[in-house]
């Protein structure tokens, strides 16, 4: 370790050493030189559609403008009609539109313009009940505010603002949680607490979210799920205004392919941008991964992960590149949790071009993660038999169990600045699983503190520097491979 006092000479000096006191030039930046861009990446998100130039108005269907009472059967029959006629634009007059779950059809541009707000109702009865995959298991769950099931060629865009009005649905899962957590049900209580989703893609194809405007989700804000070439560009996602939502992740991309996000901005209460693939015995039933995903140009404000994979894994997920993202008050940069009921391999990710101010850690990596909503048991008291059928599915075990346990390897991380991190590493693998071949590529992390690394193999080191305000070192053991020789650990003394 080396101590260095904060003088403003020597100040200097480490800014030179760690962080780069103007923005390198293109032709300067080493890791352009150091990293390469996987070939896939020209192969996702959707391809242009060109759409029947009929407009429906939904005012035409007598839908009601001014927020007094529900008009999704106005909203519905206007999507019905541009589908029967061979597609056309679906839009709005100037109001406020109070809906529960609506559907739209292939060949539909949904049209949100600027002076329309639609509410989701505060009723959980305006969403039926579908078929679908929610935190991993697929069961009975309502449908989203806005949804595209089995449906292609679909774009949804405007200037407009979706607010899922979620508060009733955050107070009604706090609720339910204080009464299942003394019961020993911590585990099931995130299913039982049914809570729209704000946009749903299911089984789709080429679709387009576009330069939308949402706020105050229910659940889970976007969800791609078991879905190919879907672009999400452009979405400014504001879930804590009036509260911290729980769940509220902003962008969930499920068991899906050729999936492309780019310039959004989100502030939520969870995970930012997400990748799944199914939990536990259900998830390896499915067995879908989630590959071919590019995530860029994007900023993550408050919330759980800048990116975050799992904790549902058990598809596998793969062929995964981030780059270019801003992180201001994320509580994580990468991060990737599993659990030992999970399985499922999360391989080749590429992290690049990453900046990030006072946040938690940088990154982050459990294959044990939150055990008492990770593991499920039923209580003593309960009748195996009565049980609701999502209960059975949670409870049903993997075997052999060594087919629970999760694999994390292959993942590039370069030219990163971290700064007013709290801890900069804290990477846990297993005995039988470690976290292997990590490279890290001019990766530079001003923290509290250093953090550790266990159970992990393999790790690359280049041009890689930690500076930590309480003089501590990383903590690393039964990590064969895993060193940081090359690395500046400088104590800040000015507390």
């Amino acid at each position: 370790m080396m101590n260095i006092n904060s003088t403003p000479i020597l100040s200097l000096i480490t800014c030179l050493l760690l962080f780069s006191c103007k923005e390198p030039k293109a032709s300067e930046n080493s890791s352009e030189s150091k990293t390469s861009t996987p070939e896939w990446i020209s192969e996702v998100g959707a391809e242009e559609i060109e759409f029947n130039k009929k407009v429906f108005y939904v005012n035409d269907y007598d839908a009601i403008a001014d927020g007094s009472a529900l008009t999704t059967t106005a909203i519905q029959k206007a999507i019905d009609a541009a589908a029967v006629n061979g597609g056309g634009t679906v839009t709005f007059k100037p109001g406020t539109y109070l809906s529960g779950s609506i559907f739209i059809k292939e060949n539909v541009h949904f049209n949100i313009p600027e002076g329309v707000i639609i509410l989701g109702s505060e009723s959980i009865e305006d969403y039926p009940e579908i078929d679908t995959r929610v935190a991993g298991i697929e069961m009975k769950w309502p449908a989203a505010l806005i949804n595209v099931l089995d449906q292609k060629n679909v774009t949804i865009d405007g200037e407009g603002l979706v607010d899922g009005q979620g508060k009733v649905y955050w107070d009604y899962y706090w609720n339910l949680r204080e009464e299942y957590e003394p019961k020993g049900l911590r585990w099931i209580v995130d299913y039982d607490a049914k809570r729209p989703r704000t946009f749903l893609l299911q089984n789709a194809e080429n679709v387009f979210l576009k330069d939308l405007n949402i706020q105050r989700a229910g659940f889970w804000t976007v969800q791609v799920l078991y879905s190919n070439h879907i672009t999400v560009d452009g979405l400014t996602i504001r879930n804590n205004i009036g509260g911290h939502g729980p769940s509220t992740d902003g962008i969930d991309i499920d068991s899906s392919k050729y999936i492309l996000v780019q310039n959004c901005d989100i502030d939520c209460n969870d995970d930012n941008f997400c990748l799944k693939a199914g939990r536990d015995w259900d998830g390896l039933r499915v067995d879908r991964p989630t590959e071919y995903v590019v995530i860029r140009d994007c900023i993550a404000l408050a919330g759980s992960g800048l990116t975050t994979i799992g904790s549902e894994t058990s598809g596998d997920i793969r062929h995964v590149f981030v780059s270019n993202i801003q992180g201001k008050g994320t509580k994580t940069g990468l991060k990737i949790k599993s659990a030992t009921n999970r399985g499922g391999t999360v391989e080749d990710i590429h992290m690049q071009n990453i900046k990030m101010d006072s946040v938690g850690t940088f990154m982050q990596v459990s294959m044990n993660w939150n055990p008492s909503y990770s593991y499920s048991k039923l209580p003593d008291g309960y009748d195996y038999d009565s049980i609701p059928k999502r209960w059975k599915t949670l409870l049903e075990e993997v075997t052999p169990p060594e087919k629970g346990i999760p694999t994390f390897k292959d993942i590039s991380i370069s030219n990163i600045e971290v700064q007013g991190a709290k801890r900069a590493i804290y990477v846990n693998g297993m005995e039988t699983s470690m976290v292997s071949n990590i490279q890290l590529t001019d990766v530079h992390i001003a923290a509290q503190e250093a953090g550790q690394i266990t159970y992990s193999k393999d790790w690359t080191l280049d041009n890689t520097s930690l500076n930590i305000a309480d003089g501590s070192t990383l903590t690393i053991e039964n990590a064969p491979g895993v060193e940081f020789p090359n690395t500046l650990y400088i104590a800040n003394d000015e507390d």
